[in-house]
């Protein structure tokens, strides 16, 4: 396993690129000279994304420069990633989701990104796999122009030392600072939150970073604050309360509770099963006859 030697000596991209040179150059080459049969190999390459699972349509669709490069570089792509602890089924569903990484080069495209989470995030090797299976999307994103300026902005906001950045919350890396990351802050603090306090709640729930504004922020805030009556200082202590659906769990919950006359925290009222929500329900109305009693 050369690349997860490589890997753990903590190479940087540069070193990468030198590699890359002869790669891109062995690729040209390949592409110079038409292949003898090139009705067969284009059908191996159909063959070989079937065997991924990866939409052979789609990938032609979205990447048509797929069409003419040779099987060789599909390979190096896999065994890139591979060596990274990425399984095959999980590699198939990324490709298939950003055909573009079909055709990248290795060494000047995915190393550095894989390096930049090593070196710079300092993940510990065996989470970059579990970074990438749950947000692909860092696989396509440029290192000097987006993951490092974002890196940086989070951790000048409080995700450093005790709560750095995980395999966890990698996901925040691919979002843009001033059109994703600055207004949600500043939705949150147009509510009435303090900035400390709009930090210290991204840090405990930073899915917060993640949500709608449009989508999620708005309907629930206003029925939180209109339906439930309820405090901002409930939202602060439970910010994981934008985490839950309105429709599927926080309004047939609140409607329960308010047609049984009937009172729970947020973290009561969402954090448990619809099993237990349920006997806590039947519990709470126990209670109440026997008190009538």
């Amino acid at each position: 396993m050369v690349v997860m030697a490589a890997s753990r000596l903590h190479l940087h991209p540069q070193s990468f690129l030198v590699h890359g040179s002869t790669l891109r150059a062995a690729a040209r080459k390949d592409l110079a000279v038409p292949p003898p049969d090139s009705g067969l190999l284009f059908r191996e390459k159909l063959l070989y994304l079937s065997s991924l699972n990866v939409d052979p349509q789609k990938a032609l669709r979205e990447n048509p420069d797929f069409r003419s490069y040779p099987l060789s570089v599909l390979h190096s792509v896999e065994d890139c990633l591979s060596s990274f602890g990425l399984p095959r089924s999980s590699l198939g569903r990324i490709l298939d989701m950003y055909p573009q990484l079909l055709t990248s080069d290795p060494y000047s495209d995915l190393y550095p990104v894989f390096d930049f989470l090593l070196n710079e995030v300092r993940l510990p090797f065996h989470d970059i796999q579990k970074s990438i299976v749950r947000c692909p999307r860092l696989l396509i994103c440029s290192v000097p122009d987006q993951l490092r300026p974002t890196l940086s902005f989070l951790r000048s906001f409080g995700f450093d030392g005790p709560h750095a950045i995980t395999c966890q919350t990698t996901v925040l890396l691919v979002s843009n600072v001033k059109l994703t990351l600055l207004p949600k802050i500043e939705y949150l603090q147009g509510l009435g939150f303090q900035y400390r306090d709009v930090v210290n709640m991204c840090i405990r729930s930073p899915g917060l970073l993640t949500f709608s504004i449009e989508k999620n922020y708005k309907p629930k805030v206003d029925y939180f604050l209109g339906e439930m009556k309820g405090d901002l200082e409930e939202l602060k202590r439970f910010p994981q309360y934008f985490s839950f659906s309105l429709e599927g769990k926080i309004k047939p919950r609140h409607m329960q509770l308010v047609e049984h006359g009937l009172q729970l925290s947020l973290p009561e009222m969402l954090k448990i099963s619809d099993g237990a929500f349920a006997l806590k329900l039947m519990e709470m109305q126990l209670k109440m006859v026997g008190r009538l009693l």
